[in-house]
């Protein structure tokens, strides 16, 4: 019985499939494309994980021609030269498989192909299993009862196998047939020519009577008349384009099994590599981890603290030694009713263990000394479990997820096993490792002690060899200013925000549900009138059958499964019949119900009646803060109905009123001062209605003959400006011709004319350096601007155009919770920072303090930096957030 596999990996096939199968954006910090690699890594991963096989090689194209260009010269000719994104990635994949130890063959003369056939045949003898993978069809011809041919389907997610048998029962032709059927239906992708006429199911056909084109042509009694006259008169191109579609097994190449076998990798090639892609979820997958495990001391005993005496002895020793590591476990169900499960202390080199909640009280005013410091990792989340226990988490050095971020934002994942591989190159495991995943996984509460001993342990000794280099990193990098004064100090005020949380009306609530269930029931039996019959609306392929084959509307955009109508199609439709606003409306009131009417439900905390939403310090590349669990930064406007949801936010009682404080335009006004635009200078500073003003100059019109359009269309032309907007973009939103588009740009950078030198010299800027920073020096690696790809490389230059602006937005809507959270504290007031959207603030009031606060507000939000234009707010107040607004 076979059981010794070897793989053979058509590379050029497989690294196109890849190619064309992931986002072409995926690119590193030095612009270099990394799509195709990643796709074909992860196959090879699957590739080891479902076949483990003892031998592995890789065989490879050259560029020269081979024996089938001397044969017809027009072999391949036409087929696309290979695309730049794709070929500067060749030379690398071929650095990944010599660290991962694989073996790779090519030759001159000769195609990949011949070479997997030859290898295949040689191991066939050598009584191995030699299973192919590709993405080309031609290779069904080397199917055999030993070898098996994988072809990538869907992309590259499945693989489909083919055996002699398999070949047989799809096709209903031999492997060996299988030449002559691509002899007669030839090739497009390869230009061999074959028989003109003939397509895939009549080759089938003929070869399934004739089994080979020689016997065909020998016997061509019995064919229809024309069927003759196109193989008489192309009998020779027939054998030709068999003899070039023919797999050579007998290539004149060197091969020794000792060479193919399948070795263990480079580690540390393979991470250098990794590390330079920027493959950090790849390392994991492979052995090199597995190996690096002694890179954590696991074995470092813990100091269980289970007596007062302990804790005594423990707490002299944080006091003398004025700094410690700190990690808090908590299953995190409800962030009212903490359980804490144990607390980690790394103290001179010790690591302590605190399992008892009495005892942790005992430590404090060490936890909330400001003069002693913590090094933490999500310390968010360590200070909202602390605060159940009536423990302020004050004295905070450093949290080394927070430092990572700020040093690459662009990053999706920041956890610790990543950061400490990234910075240091070790290894520690992971929470997917640690707690599994999906509906298996653990909470901490149920984890083993010992795993969790371990795991404590070592996350405790990673954070503390990683303290400094993180913050060496941001000294050099200019960012250890913004990290001291805006992001440490915001996690307390992000914490408290999520534990105090905003107070909903339940009966408001599920009013309004009720008002959206009566109407998407009235609009539902309008839009089945509409249609004349009732139908699954939700279904796109049922709605597309109904608008375009039954309504007989004209197609916008077609897909693989049917008629595309999702919403940019439905906007283009949006006059041509009663049902399509309907259907708009109804998409958009099912929204609202299903996410902020039985979504917000669902989130109430039952013991508060708040939702106590997260607010992510470390997820948007720009710096904004983003809001989960649920997103209330994303409550609808442009709807009444969707403004609605708003009334259910209400204060915490009577006592309490809602304030809002919103800036006016800080984007621009951020494009104003780093431009350094006299004319948008002059217009914020004489508090002059920027958008009039825009249309003023766009329009050459005076300010008191401004109409409402000409103001509208020049306030998407501003805030198209902020976002680097395109002519398309343009045009698309004010549904004008790209032309006319561009030409209101073009006007706008002729008017601003500090505006178009700053966008000029920031992507200037970008391309140089490969980042663009905000006024705070906040950071983003911009890959894209050095891509070979027209749409990338716009793509990045927009983004380089936008970043400062929105970046520094953000940043000073930072400065301004912490400053405003700092006064209502300092002044020990009962009113709280409760909710950040954007560039809004909203403080839960207590009544009789509102003079004070609106000054705190006031002062503090005006006052966050110093610009060449003033930093204007609006605020309003109200008894729920809709009526704030």
């Amino acid at each position: 019985m076979l059981n010794k596999k070897i793989v053979i990996i058509d590379g050029n096939s497989l690294i196109n499939r890849t190619f064309y199968a992931l986002p072409i954006h995926m690119a590193n910090k030095e612009g270099l494309h990394t799509n195709a690699i990643y796709g074909f890594v992860n196959i090879l991963n699957k590739i080891y994980k479902e076949y483990d096989p003892e031998y592995i090689t890789v065989a490879f194209d050259m560029k020269k021609p081979t024996f089938r260009h001397n044969e017809f010269k027009e072999y391949k000719a036409g087929r696309k030269k290979m695309p730049e994104e794709l070929a500067e990635q060749m030379p690398v994949l071929k650095e990944v498989l010599d660290a991962f130890n694989i073996h790779r063959v090519e030759l001159e003369g000769f195609e990949a192909d011949d070479l997997i056939g030859t290898l295949a045949k040689f191991c066939e003898n050598k009584d191995l299993s030699p299973i192919i993978i590709t993405g080309d069809k031609d290779a069904l011809q080397l199917a055999s009862d030993k070898t098996k041919v994988l072809i990538t389907k869907k992309g590259i997610s499945t693989l489909e196998q083919y055996g002699y048998d398999e070949v047989l029962d799809t096709y209903g032709v031999t492997p060996t047939e299988f030449i002559d059927v691509k002899g007669l239906m030839g090739d497009k992708s390869d230009n061999i020519p074959g028989v003109p006429g003939i397509g895939e199911k009549t080759a089938i056909k003929l070869i399934k009577e004739h089994k080979s084109i020689e016997n065909l042509l020998g016997n061509l009694e019995g064919l229809t008349k024309k069927m003759k006259e196109k193989l008489t008169e192309n009998a020779e191109q027939a054998i030709l384009s068999k003899r070039l579609a023919t797999i050579i097994v007998d290539v004149p190449v060197a091969i020794s099994l000792e060479e193919l076998k399948r070795e263990k990798p480079n580690n540390e090639k393979v991470i250098e590599l990794f590390n330079k892609l920027e493959f950090k979820k790849l390392l994991k997958d492979f052995d090199v981890k597995k190996e690096r495990k002694t890179d954590v001391e696991s074995n470092r005993e813990v100091n269980m603290i289970d007596s007062i005496e302990k804790v005594k002895s423990l707490n002299e020793k944080i006091i003398k030694n004025e700094e410690f590591v700190l990690k808090i476990f908590s299953d995190h169900n409800n962030i009212r009713d903490e359980k804490i499960i144990c607390t980690f202390m790394l103290v001179e080199n010790e690591i302590y263990c605190i399992k008892d909640d009495g005892l942790l009280l005992e430590l404090k005013p060490v936890l909330e000394s400001v003069n002693i410091k913590k090094i933490g990792y999500e310390l968010k989340q360590d200070m909202t479990s602390l605060k159940e226990y009536d423990i302020k988490l004050d004295g905070i050095l450093i949290d080394v997820k927070l430092g990572a971020y700020l040093i690459d934002p662009s990053k999706k994942d920041y956890h610790i096993s990543n950061i400490y591989d990234e910075f240091l190159g070790e290894y520690i495991e992971n929470e997917e490792e640690l707690l599994g995943k999906g509906k298996g996984k653990l909470n901490y509460s149920q984890l083993d002690e010992e795993k969790l001993m371990s795991y404590g342990s070592n996350l405790c000794i990673a954070l503390s060899k990683l303290e400094g280099v993180i913050v060496e990193r941001m000294k050099e990098d200019d960012l250890y200013e913004l990290y001291m004064d805006v992001e440490l100090p915001l996690i307390k005020v992000l914490g408290s925000m999520e534990y105090i949380g905003f107070k909903v009306d339940r009966e408001k609530l599920k009013e309004i549900g009720n008002e959206l269930d009566e109407r998407i029931t009235n609009l539902t039996a309008q839009i089945y009138a509409d249609a004349d019959e009732e139908f699954n609306i939700n279904s796109t392929k049922q709605l597309g059958v109904i608008l375009f084959d039954k309504l007989g509307l004209p197609p916008v955009k077609k897909t693989k499964t049917g008629y595309s109508t999702n919403a940019e199609v439905l906007e283009k439709l949006y006059d041509k019949h009663d049902i399509i606003p309907r259907i708009i409306e109804y998409r958009q009131l099912v929204k609202l119900k299903s996410t902020y009417v039985d979504g917000l439900e669902a989130v109430i905390n039952e013991k508060t009646d708040k939702i106590h939403s997260s607010f992510n310090q470390m997820v948007t590349a720009t710096g904004r803060i983003s809001s989960t669990e649920p997103n209330l930064q994303n409550i609808p406007i442009k709807l009444e109905m969707g403004r609605n949801i708003r009334k259910v936010f209400v204060p915490t009682s009577d006592e309490y009123t809602l304030l809002d404080a919103d800036y006016s335009q800080i984007e621009l006004r951020v494009l104003a001062h780093i431009s350094d635009d006299e004319n948008l200078i002059e217009a914020f500073r004489e508090g002059q209605d920027i958008h009039k003003t825009t249309a003023s100059k766009v329009f050459e019109v005076p300010m008191d003959s401004v109409t409402s359009i000409q103001r509208s269309k020049a306030k998407a032309v501003n805030f198209g400006i902020v976002y680097g907007i395109s002519d398309y973009g343009l045009s698309e939103n004010l549904h004008i011709t790209k032309k006319e588009a561009k030409k209101y740009i073009d006007e706008y950078l002729n008017k601003y004319h500090g505006v178009k030198e700053y966008m000029e010299s920031i992507v200037k800027e970008g391309k140089e350096y490969g980042y663009v920073t905000t006024l705070l020096n906040r950071r983003r690696y911009i890959p894209e601007l050095k891509a070979k790809n027209f749409n990338l490389r716009s793509f990045g230059e927009r983004t380089a155009m936008n970043t400062p602006i929105q970046g520094t937005a953000a940043d000073i809507i930072k400065i301004a919770m912490v400053k405003v959270y700092d006064r209502l504290e300092k002044n020990n007031l009962k009113s709280r920072l409760i909710l950040q959207v954007h560039d809004e603030l909203i403080i839960e009031v207590h009544k009789d303090e509102m003079d004070m606060v609106k000054n705190i507000l006031k002062e503090e939000m005006e006052n966050a930096v110093s610009l060449q234009v003033p930093l204007d707010i609006d605020m309003n107040e109200g008894g729920s957030w809709y009526e704030t607004k």
